[in-house]
């Protein structure tokens, strides 16, 4: 019989490496803000995985999944966030306009930290995640809490060895990113994908 953490390795490995706003936010930052900027926001990202498990410890997430007003009101604000950040990334271009022509893109929204934290923290998905994902590898008893809390450790680590593998390859290439015409192509697709991501979130159900 093949345990549940043997199951859960590759599952939550496919959950981590699917692209989606957490890989274009930190695009974006690397292209528009450097390497730091980029590792920074993964940690932030990363962070906000360890408030949603201490919120899944206090219950706050199966309160959240149980009310629709709660989740609904989580999504519509996660969504406009997106939004926000793709907007942004449009945003900058006009400030490339009057910038000089070998200049790059620039765009400064706040720090990197807090918008990982913030668009992870902003995600119902991870509600979901919490109390249909992980559930699935838990065995009911005295000790689910302690598992729940290891599988959400273990996907954490995963996430952040992906993160910052992608952080850092996302810097290293930026130096031909950062050419003008390479640098306004990749900055509306990553400002596209986070505005098409916060789209597709609000109208989710």
């Amino acid at each position: 019989m093949t345990s549940p953490l043997v199951a859960f390795i590759p599952a939550a490995t496919l959950l981590v490496i699917t692209p989606g706003p957490d890989m274009a936010l930190i695009t974006k930052n690397a292209l528009t803000r450097g390497k730091r900027a980029a590792l920074m926001t993964a940690f932030g990202i990363e962070s906000g995985l360890l408030v949603w498990t201490g919120a899944s410890v206090l219950g706050i997430v199966a309160v959240l999944r149980s009310s629709t007003v709660a989740f609904t009101i989580l999504k519509f604000v996660g969504a406009a966030y997106l939004v926000y950040l793709g907007v942004t990334a449009f945003l900058s271009l006009r400030a490339a306009a009057r910038s000089t022509e070998s200049a790059p893109v620039k765009a400064t929204t706040g720090s990197p930290f807090r918008q990982g934290l913030l668009s992870n923290v902003f995600n119902p998905k991870i509600v979901v995640f919490f109390t249909s994902f992980i559930p699935q590898f838990v065995t009911p008893g005295p000790g689910a809490v302690a598992q729940s809390v290891g599988y959400a450790a273990i996907f954490m680590v995963m996430g952040i060895v992906w993160l910052v593998s992608y952080a850092l390859f996302a810097a290293t290439i930026s130096t031909f990113l950062r050419k003008r015409r390479v640098n306004q192509a990749m900055t509306v697709a990553t400002g596209c994908v986070l505005t098409g991501f916060g789209v597709a979130l609000a109208f989710s159900s």
